[in-house]
């Protein structure tokens, strides 16, 4: 509804004569005796205006020009809010926007002509995926889809980490466990891999070579096979909860030399150290981050002469830069908190824009079974796996669970709630109000031949009168301005609890008010509010990437 509010507001400012950079903000109050929306404008502009606020508040309103039928009321409320309060007949005239839109209801066009990238996942391949992994998956995929209805052609992009220590770690791992699988004593290092997995991979080596690579020092296949295997793992767990990406870059490319025989990593630190910000010693290559007031310096390259992560990530992301994207989300665990910061300081001093840079952080997740807590750990290999998850609870509520809580909020997945098919479980008691209004639509068919298809006329306007259906009605406005919110703050949490209180509205809807034996007209306008009210949840669904089932 900012949409609706704001040109009037702005206009009721210009005939006031007030002048102001302020944004006009349009808030719903908690309590409706506020009104349904309310702004704060009196209060922000009364300082430059030197006038009182509750004075300036009642001249805006003196200029306010609203369509007619659309306002019942205005009012001055507390130091200077000024409170709207909408006509049920406004209200039922917009949910038939709900109706005429239906899929494309709730999308906007802020991002048409605008290219934005959506990383996430990029898990390093070694090592089927954990739960962790899976939600910063299933938080990325949302956020992409946030973008997209707003008119953003999105790449969905994963950071192949096929360089580094780690994939030398993973060779070494496959190579032991073949070299025992070829009957040679091994002392196996408790720094390397312990997983099952490791051994299935050396076993498929195995049957495939022989002993025949048992006499060789090389890492190269052994690396190589692991990683294509892993890999194909991850895309297929990724695959059942339909998560997929469009790009895949590969960080050896950080590592290939161009025509001048330099990295992209190589490029960073002459460009760094032409700007004065880089600087050797304790035999490691250091960014001088001291003089940007940090308490120290970051290591690029270690004594070793292997890069950290920052290094490779500068690379990366001035890779993002150079194809023009105009938005760049990264998703990342919080294993990135004390990393990101400095990556973004070295862009700035790089000279890109970093303020189309989006950051999107997911706290760690732990698993709760029967009240107790699984522990995880990759390189043990007792991890937490995602496959063995979605095995469990499903795709849906995987999915859901992981994006219920703030991003921001360490996630305990209680696995037993996710089982549960009743109105505890938030899954159930979202897809379970989808599928009452498609029995309810089956029902009405049969027993009165309600076809939505074959009718013109809505009905809404039958319903002005009843708290429930206006409710309902005006729960349904909110959509359009919720997926902004979401977007705004990349947090897919704000729509799942949009659609539960939703869900919570209707079906206080639907025992309170008789549907099938209701007089026509209201059996029918109660119907397509139904209707109207499926849409938003399927629309709701499918940016959340979970199913609308129509029976439960």
């Amino acid at each position: 509804m900012h949409e609706f509010f704001l040109p009037v507001i702005q206009s009721a400012l210009c005939s006031a004569g007030i002048e102001t950079n302020k944004q006009i903000n349009i808030e719903q109050p908690s309590d409706k005796k506020f009104g349904d929306f309310s702004t704060n404008i009196a209060l922000l502009t009364a300082k430059e205006c030197r006038r009182n606020p509750r004075e300036l508040a009642l001249e805006i309103i003196g200029h306010l020009v609203f369509p007619p039928d659309t306002i019942a009321k205005i009012e001055v409320a507390g130091a200077g809010f000024i409170n709207f309060y909408l006509t049920p007949l406004f209200i039922m005239q917009s949910v038939e926007q709900v109706l005429l839109d239906g899929d494309e209801y709730g999308k906007g066009g802020i991002g048409k002509g605008e290219r934005a990238l959506v990383e996430y996942v990029s898990a390093n391949p070694t090592g089927p995926l954990t739960i962790g992994r899976g939600r910063g998956g299933v938080l990325g995929d949302c956020i992409a889809n946030l973008f997209e209805t707003q008119g953003y052609e999105v790449t969905r992009e994963y950071y192949f980490n096929d360089a580094g220590r780690q994939m030398q770690i993973l060779g070494e791992s496959v190579m032991l466990r073949y070299l025992e699988r070829c009957g040679k004593v091994i002392e196996f290092p408790p720094t390397h891999y312990q997983g099952e997995y490791i051994r299935e991979i050396a076993e498929t080596i195995y049957n495939e070579h022989g002993t025949e690579l048992s006499a060789s020092s090389e890492l190269k296949i052994f690396k190589e096979i692991a990683e294509e295997i892993i890999f194909s793992s991850i895309r297929k767990t990724l695959d059942r909860l339909s998560i997929h990406h469009d790009s895949y870059f590969n960080e050896h490319t950080l590592y290939t030399p161009d025509k001048r025989g330099l990295t992209p990593n190589q490029n960073v630190i002459t460009a760094l150290r032409e700007r004065g910000f880089i600087a050797e010693y304790d035999g490691a290559t250091w960014f001088l981050t001291t003089k940007l007031g940090q308490e120290k310096d970051k290591v690029l390259i270690k004594s070793s002469g292997e890069p950290s992560y920052r290094l490779p990530d500068i690379a990366y992301h001035i890779t993002k830069f150079e194809r023009n994207f105009a938005v760049i989300v990264n998703v990342f665990g919080a294993d990135h908190i004390d990393e990101y910061p400095d990556v973004i300081e070295a862009l700035k001093i790089l000279g890109f824009d970093t303020g189309r840079i989006k950051i999107a952080i997911n706290q760690f997740v732990t698993t709760t079974v029967d009240g107790q807590t699984l522990k995880m750990s990759t390189r043990k290999g007792n991890a937490d796996l995602l496959d063995d998850l979605i095995d469990d609870v499903g795709a849906d509520a995987t999915r859901l669970f992981f994006i219920m809580r703030s991003k921001d909020s360490h996630l305990n997945f209680d696995v037993e709630l996710a089982k549960k098919q009743s109105k505890d479980n938030p899954v159930f008691y979202l897809q379970y109000a989808h599928a009452r209004i498609c029995s309810l639509l089956r029902m009405a068919l049969q027993e009165t031949g309600f076809d939505p298809a074959s009718s013109s006329e809505h009905h809404l306007l039958h319903l002005l009168t009843s708290q429930a259906e206006l409710q309902l009605g005006f729960a349904l406005l909110d959509y359009p301005a919720m997926i902004k919110t979401s977007l705004r703050l990349l947090e897919p949490q704000k729509m799942v609890e949009y659609l539960h209180s939703l869900a919570e509205v209707f079906h206080r809807f639907y025992q309170e008010c008789p549907i099938i034996k209701a007089k026509p007209d209201i059996c029918k306008a109660r119907l397509f509010l139904s209707l109207a009210t499926r849409q938003v949840l399927r629309n709701g669904f499918r940016i959340l990437g979970v199913s609308a089932p129509e029976s439960m």
